[in-house]
């Protein structure tokens, strides 16, 4: 079975519209988290979110010709941004490459298409399409791999990127695109999550998403994207890439339980991490980083903090957790692949971004949460939760790379 590493990485957040600055961002503390200004929020009970700047279009003008554009709704353009960032990142050149061994996978919910005009402009059915994003990126490079999406809630980027190491492992492809984009903030999405009671209600960009804190009250919506490039080890040494890490574990599991909650207690989410551990062929004990899912709401953080203490056991007091959704908000369909971003980083750089807005903590979460400020922390191996709506979860898993076998 092929080693899979990572060779690429590209990020639009509204702390940063590149992969630089977005880590740069959260290790200094930095909120993207404002008063919405997209749309009015007057009959709305959440007046904050965490939304991007224009200034990722300008990357995006370079590679697309404008007549694609302007059938791509903005979700889909800050795909397109990351994923150039990405493949300008791995150095590869396509023209050299086998593009017939490169394939391109997408986590999306969906275009947010609706929140734009209602008078039904030019190009409405490619602006719906869902597989839009990793088509025009088969475009632009002209690869003839798989190409398409894969929808999965809020664990959607994490479930293309766990297919896409499966598809390396097997041989399959040599290098895969994978990635996702959170939808735009607009008033069905705004809406919906308020109908859910899922969302915070607080006005204050400083404190609505305060992940396992004890007044914590929902999450904050956040756009962005994000994307990864994927590659085996031999490909990535043919070429003379810079590797990351490896990709070294993942696992996508179904609670089959609710709709909108988790099973009681976390049990799914155990058996997600437990699967990913696994499949990496680590000792649990290995781990010594976790980007959780943290979302902010009452259920998540309890039921994900007696998840890690069942996995981890004595040790879990003992592993740095942080959740990155208090600085970029919940990215949705991005959240996958940017907070394993984080991850990737983390390990390049030996330092562990930090759960911000944090303040009283909450009795039942009583780990490690890295409050505040970044932390300088060796980190072999990182693991990344993704839990997403209709009980879809994953779990990722990065380890240092070394040349061969662990």
């Amino acid at each position: 079975m092929k080693k899979v590493v990572v060779t690429g990485i590209g990020a639009v957040t509204s702390i940063g519209n590149n992969a630089s600055d977005f880590w740069n961002g959260l290790i200094s503390g930095k909120s993207g988290i404002k008063k919405i200004t997209r749309i009015s929020v007057d009959n709305h009970d959440t007046k904050v979110a965490a939304e991007i700047d224009d200034t990722y279009k300008e990357l995006v003008k370079k590679y697309w010709k404008r007549r694609q554009l302007n059938a791509a709704p903005d979700a889909v353009q800050m795909g397109l941004a990351s994923a150039a960032e990405a493949i300008e990142n791995c150095g590869v050149d396509f023209n050299e490459y086998n593009c017939k061994k490169t394939a391109v996978i997408m986590g999306i919910i969906e275009n947010s298409f609706n929140h734009e005009n209602a008078d039904y402009p030019s190009n409405v059915t490619l602006k719906k399409m869902p597989s839009l994003a990793p088509a025009l990126i088969s475009m632009k490079y002209k690869l003839n791999g798989a190409s398409f999406n894969i929808s999965t809630a809020c664990a959607s980027s994490a479930y293309a990127m766990a297919v896409a190491k499966q598809f390396i492992e097997s041989g399959l492809y040599d290098m895969v695109i994978t990635g996702g984009i959170s939808n735009i903030v607009s008033h069905e999405t705004i809406t919906g999550f308020n109908q859910l009671l899922a969302m915070s209600a607080n006005p204050d960009p400083e404190t609505a998403c305060r992940p396992f804190t004890k007044n914590r009250d929902g999450f904050i919506m956040g756009e962005g994207s994000g994307a990864v490039i994927l590659e085996s080890e031999e490909s990535a040494l043919k070429r003379n890439a810079h590797i990351y890490c490896e990709f070294s574990g993942a696992s996508m599991y179904d609670e089959a339980y609710n709709l909108t909650a988790p099973l009681t207690d976390g049990q799914g989410m155990v058996e997600s991490m437990k699967l990913a551990i696994e499949n990496a062929g680590i000792a649990p004990e290995k781990i010594n980083y976790i980007n959780a899912h943290g979302t902010s709401t009452g259920l998540n953080d309890a039921y994900e903090t007696a998840a890690i203490k069942e996995v981890f056991g004595s040790n879990a007091g003992n592993i740095p957790v942080s959740s990155i959704k208090a600085a970029i908000g919940h990215t949705l369909g991005a959240g996958g692949v940017l907070e394993a971003i984080a991850c990737i980083k983390t390990i390049e750089s030996g330092i562990i971004p930090p759960t911000i807005h944090y303040d009283e903590p909450a009795p039942e979460c009583d780990l490690d949460y890295v409050p505040n400020t970044a932390r300088k922390h060796h980190v072999d191996a990182a693991l990344s939760n993704s839990f997403g709506f209709g009980g879809h979860n994953a779990t990722l898993i990065f380890s240092k790379y070394r040349k061969g076998n662990l």
